[in-house]
């Protein structure tokens, strides 16, 4: 059946005239009313913005300014698309390097030109079809429903199609890595290689569970195994350089995801993975070349950060170049002139730039200037650069001030080990052997004794005090498990013995949610919103729209 493209919006971005103009042309002979064009990835951003689109046609290469793939990053990071949107990406060249980087953003299909009316045509329908029969499944994972697209995804399976199986299957096996259930992933993914061996993505995803399950070094070998076998999987490059890193191997790590640069060099995220590798090793060349792509990238990219000048700066610093490093705090300014973060990091800097260049009268301003942002952004300031605040405060003498973020640095990312891991070793370099294990255990203590305290008044009936405790604390560490786990234990209680109440019911799906992206497995989460499904069913005032 012939698809009916009148209802369409359309936005097509191509920095030729007369290529939007051919483009244009063949949507007008395919019934389409309603087309938007723009000349540069900047003015796309801003359609997206402007209005809702159906359909967005954008070419790779856009001359100067953002590129095909940083406009679907940017549209990607400000959700600026519809969720049931298509986003066909088209490239000029069928190169190597050009397909992997238009892929590497994972727009929903690719065309090469030139093309016809058919093979156009062909893609948005396909695409369409696929968007509109999985728009059950993408809705729920668009405002962070994972458990709803689960079932959603269970209820298109049970409907027995067969050219469409296999998707759903990807996807469902997707979500239940995200949630945690290795399980039912792996019995998935084994489930579609006994019907077919040859499919890619199953194969990296049986290999990605045994990463997850911490065996490192199996993971490694597999993961080499399999980008011999399929040397253009760009994932494999990524989850084989992060289980060389949990094994402590930075160095193979580096090579890794160099080997994915290689392949597309247009990915800011990884030269950025890469520069912070090649500091980590001390490999300062490596380090100013991949900071310097990312700064190249940034200028037109999202995901463009001060960082990368900071970094870039002090690799100069180890090269003995205070006056490059001081070039580049200048530049760095001039970019980032508002931002909390980037104005803090830029005081920083010019301490550690001063200090080189052993101006310590000189180096009296920015640390001022550091103190005052510290004192008015407090908890704003990204988590690294706020336990580069703390190094700085004690080595200026300012224990207290260091006290005070470390203290909130702890409470708030307690159940992420790798970040206590960067306190513990910046407190044993700077400050003692056994301040951050003392000031770690202490927390402990407190938020246990935070723990209890809530417990002990749901156990004698006081759920609205509880209540009350877990709220105040979750608003403080939001990223505490424990003290979420025990938040959504007592909400349940609250909603089971409580008249219907649809604002509690959508309160506790956010805590679950939250729960989800901070880490709480499945076998902790999953029964708390079977439980909240029962309620919603018992009580029809309270399901979902």
């Amino acid at each position: 059946m012939k698809m009916n493209f009148d209802s369409k919006k359309i936005l097509v971005i191509e920095d030729q005239a007369i290529i939007r103009e051919t483009i244009k042309h063949i949507l007008y002979s395919l019934g389409v009313r309603h087309i938007v064009e723009a000349g540069t990835g900047v003015n796309g951003i801003v359609e997206m913005r402007r209005s809702q689109f159906d359909i967005v046609l954008c070419d790779y290469n856009l001359g100067d300014g953002k590129n095909g793939q940083q406009v679907l990053e940017e549209a990607k990071h400000f959700k600026l698309l519809p969720f049931n949107a298509v986003f066909i990406m088209i490239t000029v060249e069928q190169s190597k390097n050009m397909v992997l980087s238009a892929l590497d953003c994972k727009p929903d299909d690719y065309l090469i030109k030139p093309f016809n009316r058919l093979q156009l045509s062909t893609r948005i329908e396909r695409c369409i079809v696929r968007k509109e029969y999985l728009a059950s499944i993408e809705r729920e994972i668009d405002i962070g429903n994972v458990y709803q697209a689960i079932q959603n995804c269970e209820k298109l399976l049970q409907q027995g199609d067969k050219k469409t199986r296999l998707h759903v299957l990807r996807i469902r096996a997707d979500l239940a890595l995200v949630i945690s259930d290795f399980k039912a992933a792996k019995r998935i993914y084994e489930e579609i290689l006994q019907e077919r061996e040859d499919i890619p993505w199953a194969k990296l995803g049986i290999i990605v569970i045994v990463f997850f399950d911490g065996n490192y070094e199996q993971a490694v070998e597999s993961l080499q195994q399999f980008i011999g076998q399929y040397p253009m999987m760009l994932e494999a490059y990524d989850w084989l350089a992060k289980s060389y890193e949990a094994l402590g191997d930075n160095e193979e790590a580096l090579v890794t995801i160099n080997l994915a640069i290689d392949l597309s060099p247009q990915t800011i995220l990884r030269q950025q993975r890469l520069a912070l590798l090649a500091d980590k090793t001390e490999n300062i060349e490596v380090a100013k070349k991949a900071y310097k792509a990312a700064i190249s990238l940034g200028k037109h990219s999202v995901y463009g950060s001060s960082s990368d000048f900071s970094g870039l700066a002090k690799a100069h610093l180890k090269s003995n170049s205070a006056g490059d490093a001081l070039k580049i705090l200048n530049d760095m300014n001039k970019c980032f002139f508002n931002d909390p973060d980037s104005r803090l990091r830029a005081a920083i800097l010019e301490i550690e730039i001063q200090k080189a260049k052993n101006n310590g009268v000189v180096a009296e301003k920015p640390y001022e200037k550091a103190f005052k942002l510290n004192e008015q952004f407090g908890k704003q300031i990204a988590r690294e650069l706020r336990l580069e605040m703390a190094k700085i405060s004690h080595l200026s003498g300012a224990s207290e001030i260091t006290d005070e973020i470390l203290t909130d640095l702890i409470k708030t990312n307690i159940d992420d080990k790798h970040f206590i891991g960067d306190i513990d070793k910046m407190c044993n370099t700077f400050i003692g052997d056994n301040y951050a294990n003392d000031l770690i255990d202490r927390i402990k203590q407190e938020l246990v004794g935070i723990n209890n305290a809530g417990v002990n008044l749901f156990k004698e009936g006081k759920i609205k005090e509880a209540l009350a405790i877990f709220e105040d604390a979750i608003k403080k560490m939001p990223n505490n498990k424990a003290i979420t786990l025990s938040m959504l234990k007592i909400s349940i209680h609250d909603l089971k013995t409580s008249r219907p109440d649809p604002k509690k019911t959508m309160l506790v799906q956010s805590y679950i949610n939250n729960a989800i992206k901070i880490g709480v497995s499945h076998d902790q989460i999953g029964s708390i919103q079977l439980e909240l499904d029962k309620i919603q069913y018992q009580n029809p005032l309270t399901q979902k729209s």
